[in-house]
């Protein structure tokens, strides 16, 4: 089962998302259990980097899958964690530089950057959920960098002009830094959680001198349990035939009651 789980999560790291959808949908059941949830999450974040001259938010759309381990002993405890596979971070609207070629400076005076940071993020958060049904929670999260570049934008003759330059060498390779959340679990179905959470990294951006940039993001979130209905119900039927067997026949329960 541990190597099945492993193999599960490596290939979703690095699989495009409908496959990742796909793989959830037919093996969701065999990942929950009463003290563990798994399932999808995704929604919009809101990013800037602390520190750099922008005029406005990054606005992306994140995608991942998330687990909820539960305390056996106080089941309102939990290890809330997984990977948020797609999450791009950055800021918008940051001013012109020189790409060290004529015809491209000239081309995009006057125009904008957008900054784009793509990684692959693991919070490893506590979280505690009242019997109202709303849940805090907070913790640590690591983020592994996938692709930077910055996006040079102008418009020339009432035509959009485009130039993506590769960052990926100026950008440190690991992320990290604190997350904060607070969210509600719905009485839907079997249950969707919506998710406030907001990212405050503390390693800087930017390789190099000049001063130190972080990663700030806000997000906004609906999580929806994969086979959890299915896990469910197979566990009941399992039980249901354990009492056949076990069950002498004085002892089972008798209709009406």
């Amino acid at each position: 089962m541990k190597k099945g789980l492993l193999l599960f999560i490596v290939f979703f790291c690095i699989a495009p998302a409908h496959s990742q959808v796909l793989i959830s949908l037919i093996f969701g059941d065999k990942l929950n259990s009463p003290f563990l949830e798994f399932g999808l999450e995704g929604g919009a974040n809101f990013s800037t980097i602390s520190n750099l001259e922008s005029s406005g938010t990054n606005v992306g759309f994140n995608l991942g899958f998330y687990f909820d381990f539960r305390s056996k002993k106080n089941p309102a405890w939990m290890i809330n964690t997984g990977v948020i596979v797609k999450s791009p971070m950055g800021a918008h609207g940051i001013p012109v530089y020189s790409l060290d070629d004529v015809n491209l400076d000239n081309t995009f005076t006057g125009g904008s950057v957008n900054r784009e940071i793509r990684y692959f993020n693991v919070p490893i958060l506590i979280k505690y959920q009242f019997k109202n049904n709303i849940y805090l929670k907070t913790g640590p999260q690591l983020g592994l960098l996938a692709t930077a570049f910055d996006e040079f934008k102008n418009e020339i003759n009432k035509d959009d002009v485009v130039y993506k330059k590769n960052i990926r060498d100026q950008i440190h390779v690991i992320d990290a830094g604190l997350a904060l959340g607070a969210g509600y679990h719905m009485n839907v179905g079997n249950g969707l959680n919506i998710t406030v959470q907001y990212y405050y990294g503390l390693v800087p951006v930017m390789k190099g001198d000049g001063p130190d940039q972080y990663n700030r993001s806000l997000y906004v979130t609906a999580g929806i349990p994969i086979g959890k209905g299915k896990a469910a119900k197979k566990r009941a039927e399992k039980e249901a035939e354990l009492n056949k067997i076990i069950l002498p026949e004085d002892e089972k329960p008798k209709p009406g009651n």
